[in-house]
């Protein structure tokens, strides 16, 4: 039996592998084709509605279901199934719900599926099928070589001589999977004579790319042995960048040097030059001793950049000095910053490239206005490329106008408009993520001096479309804008500093193999060698947490409200929360578990609300709106209140509203429903108008919001993540806040919010050991996989899961055993009158007339013996037992009273 279940599991894993690889290897191509003719149109057009990852996607064993949301619709949803067409398993097909055919939704799901492959676990960077972590420097190199062999064997190029006559020379690659093309040198078989303008070859160490692979094999197709055995011919000196792991420049001498200029350069350049002056000098002493050298463009642009660089440091670092007392604290924009702010600026123009990962509030975007000012008049920049969020868009332009005198131009309308927008000429270009996507030929036109992104974890998936373009966008200086550079993973900060600088890391196969610990099956046990990372960020990354400036920021104070849940409330919870201990209490967990598991957490959550929520049914219960409204109440005699208001979920609003027009306070509401162009329009009105008193808000409407205005944030409930909290707060509690800010956490008790905030402190440690330059870690301990589920799950519901009492349970079976009870209370007092009855019966049939009655005494005498055998009931009626030999003897007094019965009748 015990062989027979291992092999039906082995076999649906076989089944799982063979799907969750299909899907994994998904292109763009084959996505079209699944939506049939109108599947390129479909894709380009689909509307991206939010997509949960964690409660609208299940990723099983033969399916693949994504719940979107149906436009104009926001509370219904479409059902999409990926799945494998029956018989046919490398075929798939795909269905909806809620429309026949090829549909947006199916679209909006598959491009889901071919942006989020990394957060899906269906792939990531670099391919873990082997876990390279746990292989030699050796067998990491082969590995990586033959990844890139692979693809240069199996992509189509496109190859093109500038000299048909010779193997060795220069050559023009054109890619068919990206459509780019590159300059290919090939001036030999041997690794390190080869040269590939694309990105990949500046970056993975390895002194070769596929296209380079590929150019390789054509070329020893095309020409015969004995002209592949003819060296190279050098005919001048040339300097070329080497992109192995520390870099810089070389020379190479052609065949007929003089000793003087081999001399030159066998005594200085024995190694890459990485000053870029140094270069410049002996370049100048090669030519005044009458040798041509030839300067690679890329070594030109390295030089041009690196000097530039070295001037902006130097000008920056005696800034940085006393930034307090500097006189650009006042004149660099129409206001005066902050010491820590002109210091963050002058930080990111000296690095050139550069993050500033400020905690949320902080200032962040009038940082990013400083440093383009500073970059425009140290560099002479002329053209700012701003891409944020859609939502905050007017808001960087605003912002603009009121701190600064250069021109700005928000990119909207059209595709014709958009285009001539990017080229119109201001100083600052503005545009949302989704739009560099749609307008990338247009943007790539433009020479952008620098390029800062806003909310820069919109890349942090590296294998998402998005990340992929924002990646390759080129500019001389950039400047990335995130409070969390970092959530989850390691990769996620790899992935934003890869936007900065493309080597500073190194490849990625590099990395992961020297910070991540994995276990046997390649799941991540931890990370290792932090203090080397930190020392490497320190040159680009630059954070400031809000307690290190807290003594600039407004005061704060935080009040937890703990509410006892109804009963309703209660039940519905520990129903949900029996689900989960059971799940969690199981030795393997499925799919179909955690699916089920997420859901019932879920529940429980929105519980702790309202059992509307749940139940979606009126009446709903909820101690917490109760108390809510006792809040508000009180909150709205004070009339210089102004209040942000938050709840995960929309029909938690919908309950609130009601509450506010009992109490007469004005509000506005912004929530993910809410179009883009209304949102502005909602946000002047509650910072402006006295009269406005509250705004409604959940998470997908807050991103990037300021709120000065308001001097109290309530939290309704809890979000997962304590970091989104924090993001909550800060849309009131920032720099430009005047007045106290008072935050309300509203808890209910004996409930998952209760835990909630402790649930992500490995993450939290994580953060810290990699971003916090002042952090003493240097390793980190997680647990990977089912075993960190099962743990966190855990320390929601407080106890071993095993001990957990399903009250719902437990309170049904208290009243089944009531109505047990009362069943037999009702039979033992109908019996006691039938008994009665028969008794009687009997004493008429059988008394004779003129008979005497029974002597008084006697029956005194046998109702005493009788009242020795009587109990008493709690409400104090006699109760007569008698016990029967046997079940025939019962039957047969049964039929006798009976009987009696009949013959009475």
């Amino acid at each position: 039996m015990a062989a027979h279940t291992s092999a039906k599991q082995g076999q649906a894993a076989g089944t799982r592998r063979t799907f969750r690889d299909r899907i994994s290897r998904l292109t763009h191509h084959q996505a079209c084709r699944l939506l049939g003719d109108e599947g390129e149109h479909l894709l380009a057009g689909s509307y991206g509605c939010e997509i949960d990852p964690d409660e609208d996607v299940y990723v099983g064993s033969d399916l693949f279901r994504v719940r979107v949301g149906i436009f104009g619709d926001p509370d219904r949803r479409a059902n999409v199934i990926l799945s494998q067409t029956p018989g046919r398993k490398k075929d798939l097909q795909i269905e909806c719900d809620f429309c026949e055919g090829s549909c947006e939704h199916a679209a909006s799901a598959l491009q889901f599926l071919l942006e989020e492959k990394l957060t899906l676990g269906l792939s990531a960077p670099p391919d873990e099928a082997v876990p390279l972590e746990l292989l030699t420097e050796e067998e990491l190199h082969q590995r990586a070589l033959a990844e890139r062999q692979e693809r240069a064997a199996s992509e189509k190029m496109t190859l093109r001589a500038c000299d048909p006559q010779s193997p060795w020379g220069d050559y023009v690659l054109t890619s068919h999977n990206s459509g780019r093309s590159y300059r290919v040198a090939v001036h030999g078989e041997e690794p390190g004579t080869c040269y590939c303008s694309c990105p990949d070859f500046r970056t993975n160490q390895l002194g070769t790319c596929k296209h380079i692979l590929h150019a390789l094999e054509k070329i020893r197709k095309r020409f015969p042995k004995k002209a592949l055995e003819q060296p190279f011919q050098r005919t001048c000196v040339e300097a070329w960048m080497d992109y192995s792991a520390d870099g810089g420049v070389r020379f190479n001498l052609p065949d007929d040097a003089s000793a003087k200029v081999t001399r030159l350069v066998n005594e200085t350049a024995s190694e890459p030059l990485q000053d870029a002056r140094e270069v410049v000098r002996l370049v100048s002493r090669m030519e005044r001793s009458g040798h041509e050298v030839l300067v690679y463009p890329d070594v030109e642009e390295w030089i041009d950049r690196s000097l530039m660089q070295q001037q902006l440091r130097e000008a920056t670092d005696e800034l940085r000095r006393d930034p307090e007392n500097h006189p650009l604290r006042s004149q660099l924009l129409d206001a005066e910053l902050l010491p820590y702010q002109l210091d963050g600026i002058a930080f990111a123009v000296g690095a050139g490239r550069a993050i500033l990962a400020d905690d949320m509030g902080l200032g962040k975007t009038i940082q990013g206005i400083g440093v383009a000012e500073l970059f425009a008049q140290l560099a002479g920049i002329e053209r700012v490329l701003v891409v944020c969020p859609a939502s905050l868009k007017s808001q960087w332009r605003d912002e603009i106008e009121r701190f600064s005198d250069r021109s700005a131009q928000v990119v909207l309308g059209r595709a014709d408009e958009r285009a001539t927008q990017y080229a119109a000429g201001a100083f600052f270009t503005i545009c949302n993520y989704e739009q560099v996507l749609r307008d990338l030929p247009d943007v790539e036109k433009v020479d952008w001096d620098l390029i800062i992104l806003d909310e820069a974890q919109r890349i942090k998936n590296w294998e998402s479309k998005t990340s992929q373009v924002i990646r390759a966008l080129q500019s001389r200086f950039a400047l990335v804008l995130t409070g969390t550079p970092m959530e989850n993973r390691l990769d996620e900060l790899f992935t934003v500093v890869k936007f900065v600088d493309d080597r500073l890391l190194g490849p990625a196969y590099r990395f992961f193999h020297k910070h991540r610990v994995v276990d046997d099956n390649g799941r991540v046990q931890g990370y290792r060698h932090l203090d080397e990372l930190r020392q490497q960020l320190k040159s680009i990354l630059l954070r400031r947490t809000r307690g290190e400036v807290v003594r600039q920021l407004p005061e704060r104070t935080t009040t937890l409200v703990k509410i006892k849940p109804t009963q309703e409330q209660a039940a519905i919870h520990a129903t949900h929360m029996h689900t989960v201990a059971k799940i969690v209490g199981k030795p393997y967990l499925t799919e179909m578990d955690l699916l089920r598991l997420q859901k019932a957490l879920l529940m429980c959550r929105m519980a702790a609300d309202s059992t509307f929520l749940v139940e979606k049914e009126e009446p709903g219960f909820s101690s917490k709106l109760d108390r809510l409204e006792e809040l508000l109440t009180d909150l709205s005699e004070q009339q210089d209140r102004k209040i942000v208001l938050f709840s995960e979920w929309r029909r938690m609003l919908d309950q609130i509203e009601p509450l506010l027009e009992r109490i007469g306070m004005e509000y506005v509401r912004l929530d993910g429903s809410v179009p883009q162009k209304k949102r502005s329009g909602l946000v002047h009105r509650f910072q402006e108008d006295p009269d406005c008193r509250v705004i409604l808000m959940t998470n997908a409407g807050s991103t990037g919001l300021n709120l000065q205005a308001a001097n109290t944030v309530i939290n309704v409930d809890l979000p997962w993540n304590p970091a989104v909290l924090e993001q909550r707060i800060a849309r009131a509690h920032r720099m430009g806040q005047e007045n106290p800010v008072h935050v309300y956490l509203l808890v209910t008790e004996e409930t998952i919010e209760e835990n909630l905030l402790s649930t992500l402190a490995a993450k939290q440690e994580l953060a810290t050991a990699a971003l916090d330059m002042e952090s003493d870690l240097d390793e980190v301990q997680i647990r990977g996989g089912m075993e960190e589920l099962r743990r966190r799950v855990e320390r929601l519901i407080g106890e071993t899961p095993k001990t957990q009492v399903d009250a719902a349970s437990a309170e049904a079976a208290v009243q089944e055993a009531e109505q047990v009870r009362q069943r037999r209370e009702r039979v033992a007092s109908a019996g006691g009158q039938l008994l009665g009855a028969a008794v009687q019966l009997v004493g008429e049939l059988v008394s004779q007339k003129g008979r005497p009655e029974p002597d008084a005494d006697m029956v005194q005498q046998v109702r005493k013996g009788l009242s020795e055998s009587v109990e008493r009931d709690e409400a104090g009626r006699p109760q007569l037992r008698f016990t029967w030999p046997d079940d025939d003897a019962l039957d047969e007094f049964a039929t006798s009273l009976a009987r009696l019965m009949v013959t009475k009748a």
